[in-house]
């Protein structure tokens, strides 16, 4: 059962009785095209797709995971970093198919991913970050164009990286809207398409889905002793049941009742069904971030035990605010990433739906290129990886930037402006998990400020059809 906090909101969302609620005219639209989506899916690709989202929260320092190795750009690289810059030597070298005469590599403590790089199995998106509109430096300078609420705020941003939309706050995400429109993909409505690792998110909220929170270790999460043998909960098991096998009148506590039973039903059917899984063979690291990656796995290798054609999984790697010692924590963290992403692609391999998941970070923002003394500040744009079978793979998309400070793309103190917008990045991911290219507006009102939906090829291209 999930730990999910039952608001008004979310009990008016479940119980059916009342679910029409208030809604604002942007979600009437929404719902308006759920029916058209809905209608139109059976012929859309039926094979299993699952997207797992990382928030790499606090803000990771891309600059120092995806870098120039060529002379003239490690040089401005070199100059910009001061204290925080890698060493030439140390860095690995990646090799993308197409170049444009730079040379990059990655951190040093990522070799797992220089090899999924090297394989094709992993690609990186270049300056990405959250916008309204595409904005340029006098056009910021000048006030000219909309830009991002509370840009540089960790909530604020954190946000918007989820929902694309980062005009207004809204709770609505756009993997919360993609589910609202395929929900009907799973023929088991008692497991959400979305399923958390770490609790309520943003990113999976819809108007009419709401997330399945497991956790790492036992997977679904019941009632605490509900079903155990020993006196105690047996005790506590017969009143609980007395509690929900209760005929009430009032509509509130029937509800409330139904919405509790219904989940510690989905509690005890996500667990009989994982239960099933056999070990993989792939050793995962003992750490928050490899074991959740090996929950999502077995979860996945129960789809069809548990009815499921389309999934998205959500995970937060906290601690990335790296104001302080920036070099000795990024050091760890990234080795953590990476080995976890390689552990959780060699464990997709070995059930054979690596080209039927993708797995993309997203973070609150990157850091300054400028050093603060040991360490970095808020900034703007910054680097994302996207891993799995269906990515066209050693790549590097969008455009990297200079790293020269006083550059067209740089505001002060290393700040950089986004060349791609959060909406081109997850349009790419939306399309290939199944929402049309005519929904695409429903997930990501600003898309038309950056994308065609009329345009035959891919808002990026990172993607394969």
């Amino acid at each position: 059962m999930t730990h999910r906090k039952i608001s008004r909101r979310n009990f008016i969302g479940e119980a059916s009785c009342l679910a029409v609620g208030s809604a604002t005219i942007y979600n009437s639209i929404l719902n308006l095209g759920l029916a058209n989506a809905l209608s139109s899916f059976s012929g859309m690709n039926e094979d299993y797709k699952a997207l797992v989202c990382i928030l790499l929260s606090g803000g990771n320092d891309s600059y120092n995971m995806v870098i120039p190795r060529g002379n003239a750009e490690y040089a401005e690289y070199q100059t910009t970093r001061s204290n925080l810059a890698i060493p030439r030597n140390d860095i690995l070298a990646i090799n993308p198919i197409i170049q444009d005469g730079r040379s990059f590599g990655i951190h040093p403590a990522m070799p797992e991913l220089q090899s999924l790089f090297e394989s094709g199995d992993l690609a990186f998106i270049s300056n990405v970050g959250t916008l309204v509109e595409p904005v340029t430096k006098p056009d910021l300078e000048n006030q000219m164009k909309k830009i991002p609420l509370g840009l540089l705020s960790h909530s604020d941003q954190a946000m918007q990286w989820m929902t694309s939309f980062p005009q207004e706050r809204t709770s609505i995400g756009w993997g919360g809207k993609m589910a609202d429109l395929l929900q009907d993909a799973n023929s088991n409505s008692a497991i959400s398409m979305n399923i958390s690792l770490s609790g309520n998110n943003v990113f999976q909220s819809g108007q009419q889905t709401i997330e399945y929170t497991i956790n790492s270790q036992e997977g679904g999460i019941g009632i605490i002793g509900y079903g155990e043998q020993d006196p105690f909960n047996q005790l506590k098991t017969t009143a609980i049941n007395s509690l929900l096998n209760q005929q009430y009148q009032d509509v509130f506590k029937k509800s409330y009742s139904n919405i509790i039973r219904n989940a510690q039903d989905s509690n005890e059917e996500f667990n009989a069904a994982i239960s099933q899984v056999p070990a993989f063979s792939t050793t995962f690291s003992n750490n928050y971030v490899s074991q959740s990656l090996l929950m999502i796995a077995r979860t996945i290798a129960a789809r069809e035990t548990l009815g499921i054609k389309k999934q998205t999984f959500f995970l937060t790697f906290g601690g990335w605010d790296h104001h302080d010692e920036l070099l000795s924590n990024q050091d760890e963290m990234l080795s953590m990433l990476s080995k976890a992403l390689s552990e959780f692609q060699s464990a997709l391999n070995e059930i054979s739906v690596q080209e039927n998941v993708t797995t993309f970070t997203v973070s609150d923002f990157a850091r300054t290129l400028t050093s603060n003394g040991n360490g970095t500040d808020h900034a703007w744009g910054g680097n994302a990886i996207v891993m799995g079978g269906g990515v066209n793979g050693t790549q590097m998309y969008g455009s990297y930037p200079s790293l020269a400070l006083n550059n067209e793309l740089e505001t002060g103190n290393g700040i950089l402006i986004p060349t791609t917008s959060t909406d081109a990045y997850f349009a790419e991911l939306a399309l290939w998990f199944g929402v049309s290219k005519s929904d695409l507006p429903l997930i990501l009102p600003n898309i038309g400020n950056f994308y065609s939906i009329q345009s035959p090829d891919n808002p990026l291209g990172f993607m394969q059809a």
